[in-house]
């Protein structure tokens, strides 16, 4: 096909690194359940639950309506559902999200639009605040 033999891979396995082992392309539409332990970019429309141990990109012309968990979830496009990114759910300017969002780091650039509530998820434990600061009296 592309004239490359190598069969050997070095580096990280497929589903750490960035690339994408699966692609919706425009014109193609996903209705049901798509799982995948790699990495998934959506340029075209899915719609039921999207369940990957991978990084999720949802391109600009990209269309979900879904339940999405993910490692990783970057978003161009447009979105409705409940998300869940272990790590990062990132909002391009393009991007798009309506529901409600979990993740331990989120990141909405300028333009980019989010309607729903967004919960942070974390392994730290709540600071316990035991009194309120004193204040200290001038005599």
């Amino acid at each position: 096909m592309s004239g490359n033999t190598k069969k050997s891979q070095v580096g990280p396995p497929p589903a750490l690194n960035g690339k994408p082992e699966t692609v919706v392309g425009p014109g193609t539409s996903f209705v049901g359940t798509l799982k995948s332990d790699g990495n998934i970019r959506i340029d075209g429309s899915v719609e039921g639950d999207v369940e990957i141990l991978g990084n999720l990109i949802v391109g600009e012309t990209g269309r979900v309506i879904a339940t999405i968990k993910a490692q990783n979830v970057h978003i161009s496009g447009a979105v409705k559902g409940e998300a869940t990114a272990v790590e990062q759910l990132e909002i391009s300017p393009t991007g798009k999200v309506w529901g409600d969002i979990t993740t331990a780091a989120l990141q909405s650039e300028p333009g980019g639009l989010f309607r729903g509530q967004s919960a942070m998820s974390s392994n730290v434990d709540e600071p316990l605040l035991l009194e309120a600061p004193r204040t200290v009296r001038a005599e």
